[in-house]
């Protein structure tokens, strides 16, 4: 137990006395939320939202296929199993949904990095699973192993980001087999901020459980949780076998996981507002209830990831209304099951980091923020519907979720906020740039961007006349040379080396 407790905090002597020497740089807390929820529903509008849930549940069911195992524990739970279809009692899901933790916290290798997921919490993620990248040198690419441990790096040095995120890109370099080994050994070693697990197969599940095992200690691991992992549910309405089996390891192993369809309105879900919350809720019940079949008390977050479809081309858009009336509806059905919620992020449908990109992610990111979205997967890089991880666009956006933090503090009241003394100070007809309450205050006052140009247009032009891609670049370039490696045990990097090698020699490469 003393050695689960010592290697959960990720090193002893020698790693803190390398910390010490470390280049030092900010990282923020999660963001707590002073301000309210936006409130879209009415409760007459919720009760016939939840009602009609438990009745898509009830008489139309939800297909569990190539899963015996899992129908065996619906059977023996209540619900009417016919084939793969699962019909639940009215009322059956929602009850066993009870006994999932309001919020839970995530641990990172550095404690100081712990997050808490749920109440009035806020953690920023960023983009997962995109197969190509894109910079402005070499454009639009297959991502490898080396993109993806920059974006790693990033995630590490950007300030407003609270997590590592998963699959920040896919490295198509690397065997389909085995990269989960090097993602998550990525994750490990080059941050020690939280991460999330491999969900693309029940073994590789296994093997993220198994490699938090190295890195925090067994027992911390089945007595805490280390992981969150991304679980999507083939909408409308079937839950595959591959989702479901890593779902199970999660949950028999105490770690966390996001219970989330995936949405395109009028292509897996109805054209309507009120009938798509209607199908999400009665998915997220399903498969959060199932979580709570393997394990009572499994952490899991209530998912919505939705978007619309453009009716012309049949492409997601992104940044619209449609989807924030979704969303600000399913965190409001979110908090009546008194759960963690996960949705929102960076979202555009735009080819590159340019105005399109901007505005759509601007409407993304703050719904987020209104929703009360407790857990936000794709915060940064986002670009092109979600097929591509853009290092521009992931410093760009990491730099904004600044005023996400800043925004949720809401307005202080206190004696200093209310500024009466600058105001008597200063009078009719002065300024305030030299007033004690600024020299006191201005260091604080206000948001700073590290990205965005505010310069004159003179001092703008003499440097170049650089747009806002061009300062990104420059950007992800200083952040990668300030980059420093945070410190780990020798000995859990040797651990976590022979695991990796161990694994990666049981079985021939596929990259199918």
């Amino acid at each position: 137990m003393a050695e689960s407790a010592r290697r959960g905090r990720g090193g002893g002597g020698a790693a803190r006395r390398a910390e010490r020497s470390a280049v030092s740089f900010e990282t923020a807390k999660y963001i707590e939320r002073n301000i309210p929820n936006f409130e879209i529903l009415t409760e007459e509008a919720l009760e016939i939202i939840e009602y009609n849930a438990d009745t898509v549940l009830e008489d139309i069911g939800v297909n569990f296929p190539d899963n015996p195992e899992a129908l065996a524990l619906w059977r023996a739970a209540g619900a009417d199993v016919s084939g793969e279809r699962v019909r639940i009692p009215r009322g059956l899901a929602r009850e066993l949904c009870k006994t999932a933790p309001s919020e839970f916290t995530q641990h990172a290798r550095n404690p100081e990095r712990n997050v808490v997921i749920g109440g009035r919490n806020l953690v920023l993620a960023p983009v997962y699973g995109p197969p190509f990248v894109r910079d402005a040198v070499g454009g639009r690419r297959y991502a490898t192993m080396a993109d993806f441990n920059k974006f790693v790096k990033l995630g590490y040095m950007s300030k407003w980001l609270h997590h590592s995120g998963g699959t920040v890109c896919e490295p198509t370099d690397v065997p389909v087999n085995k990269r989960h080994l090097d993602m998550l050994y990525a994750h490990m070693t080059l941050s020690d901020k939280p991460f999330m697990g491999s969900v693309t197969e029940p073994s590789r599940a296994q093997d993220s459980v198994d490699m938090c095992k190295v890195l925090f200690g067994a027992d911390f691991v089945q007595e805490n949780t280390v992981m969150t992992s991304l679980i999507n549910i083939n909408s409308p309405m079937t839950f595959d076998d591959v989702m479901m089996g890593a779902l199970k390891v999660f949950a028999e192993n105490n770690q966390a996981s996001i219970i989330s369809p995936f949405i395109v309105g009028g292509a897996m879900a109805p054209v309507s507002v009120a009938g798509t919350l209607t199908q999400v809720l009665a998915e997220v019940m399903a498969g959060i209830a199932y979580s709570q079949l393997v394990r009572k008390g499994a952490p899991v977050i209530f998912g919505a990831f939705v978007t619309s479809i453009d009716m012309n081309s049949g492409a997601p858009t992104f940044g619209t209304p449609e989807a924030s009336h979704i969303t600000y509806g399913a965190g409001q059905l979110a908090r009546r099951m008194k759960l963690p919620f996960r949705s929102a992020g960076s979202f555009c449908g735009s080819k590159l980091p340019d105005a399109q990109a901007a505005y759509e992610t601007a409407n993304s990111l703050n719904m987020g923020l209104l929703s009360g979205v407790n857990f936000m997967l794709h915060a940064c890089g986002w670009l092109e519907g979600g097929l591509v991880s853009s290092f521009e666009k992931f410093v760009m956006d990491a730099d904004q979720l600044g005023t996400l933090h800043h925004l949720a503090r809401g307005i202080p009241m206190d004696e200093n906020a209310q500024a009466l003394d600058a105001i008597r100070e200063v009078g009719p007809g002065g300024h305030y740039l030299g007033c004690a309450h600024t020299q006191a205050n201005f260091k604080q006052a206000f948001w700073k961007s590290d990205l965005l140009d505010y310069k004159p247009f003179e001092t703008w032009a003499d440097e170049g006349a650089r747009d806002t891609q061009t300062l990104a670049t420059a950007r992800v370039e200083k952040l990668l040379g300030d980059y420093v490696q945070p410190a780990m045990e020798p000995a859990i990097v040797e651990a976590l080396d022979a695991f990796v090698a161990a694994r990666k020699a049981a079985e021939p490469d596929s990259f199918m």
